[in-house]
């Protein structure tokens, strides 16, 4: 039993705990959650009964912070923290259990406890709806470029084909006409150069979707097994070997054969690029009821932090230039959008990238 004086002196540390978090919560940055969040465990142990063996713990979602002596094997009180009326993590203060027993709590620290979890919920609810908002600016900003991007470029492909053309043909006549192997050597050259040029035209023809979309049921599987044959060279040359997985030996959706065809050669070509000699590239295909999913799981250095909301814009590439435009993934993202598919990249364990196209059955 305590006295009156006690009493006294532990509501005023349970109101100083109070104040204290409240204004962690405050002046909390949302990029800082992880310090504010230590922050209120340790104001926690300092407003319990007996703050020289009180340890706190907050655990919520990929935050998990305590103070130096916590320990699940103590005489924990814990409370849940709710998030927009879902249990997200939980706020623990305990004793040794050698010394302490559940009678040692308060009441009132319960209570303390309680108000503690919600304003600590109402603080992640406002970093949840932070986030979404930066988010959604960021995909308006994302679309606006591609908007933009899409109209330059389409005039591009455009005034950029002709010439190409002409360049391409009159080359290779007068390779046909030249016997200096130097001469011949610089014309090459030029032509290895205008190929390359007109492949950029290509992909902005698809990227601008000015390529024609003749949609017929295709033959997923087939599609696969030709781009990996086409990929033969460039497997050999790294002594990487592919891992097909299909579910369904007879896979058929409605797409453009060119345009499905693209999707994969980028991804496998991608795979295949960032992974390391004798490594290993996986294709899984697996169908639902309601849609069909590709994986490519590779075992390369996976995407740099920071990157991963980057690699679907058009011209941002990794790769030294001359090897890569940058297009690729922004094409292969436009063409599965039209499909009305989903694109989206995790790491795999333990190093690499899996990428997960999802089509609608």
């Amino acid at each position: 039993m305590i006295n009156t004086e006690q009493k006294l002196k532990e509501r005023v540390k349970e109101l100083t705990c109070l104040y204290e978090v409240t204004s962690i919560i405050v002046n909390s940055g949302y990029d800082e959650l992880s310090t504010s969040l230590e922050a209120i465990a340790y104001c926690l142990k300092r407003g319990w009964r007996f703050p020289e063996d009180a340890e706190a713990a907050v655990s919520i979602g990929t935050y998990q912070v305590q103070t130096s002596g916590f320990d699940k094997q103590m005489n924990l009180l814990s409370c849940d923290v709710i998030v927009f009326n879902k249990v997200e993590g939980t706020i623990s203060v305990g004793y040794p259990a050698s010394d302490y027993s559940d009678e040692d709590f308060l009441p009132e620290e319960k209570t303390l406890l309680k108000n503690v979890c919600l304003a600590v919920g109402n603080l992640m609810e406002r970093k949840q709806i932070h986030d979404s908002e930066a988010e959604t600016k960021r995909q308006m900003e994302r679309n606006d470029r591609l908007h933009i991007m899409g109209e330059i470029t389409a005039g591009i492909a455009h005034e950029l084909n002709t010439p190409l053309a002409n360049i391409l043909g009159f080359t290779e006549l007068l390779m046909d006409e030249a016997t200096d192997t130097g001469t011949k050597r610089d014309l090459q050259t030029i032509l290895d150069n205008a190929i390359f040029s007109r492949e950029i035209v290509k992909k902005l023809m698809f990227f601008t979707c000015e390529m024609p979309q003749q949609m017929e049921l295709v033959e997923l599987n087939k599609v696969v097994d030709s781009v990996i044959r086409l990929m033969g060279p460039s497997l050999r040359a790294k002594q990487l070997s592919v891992i097909k997985s299909y579910d369904n030996d007879d896979l058929r959706i409605r797409a453009n054969t060119v345009q499905l065809t693209q999707v994969m050669f980028n991804l496998i070509m991608n795979a295949a690029y960032y992974s390391p000699v004798r490594g290993e590239i996986k294709v899984e295909v697996l169908s639902t009821k309601q849609k069909i999913i590709i994986n490519i799981v590779d075992q390369g250095e996976g995407i740099a932090p920071g990157q991963e909301n980057k690699i679907f814009e058009p011209f941002y590439t990794t790769k030294p230039i001359g090897e890569g435009t940058g297009l690729g993934l922004s094409v292969v993202h436009g063409i599965i959008k039209s499909y009305k598919g989903s694109i989206v990249h995790r790491p795999n364990v333990p190093k690499g990238t899996i990428f997960t196209i999802e089509f609608p059955n």
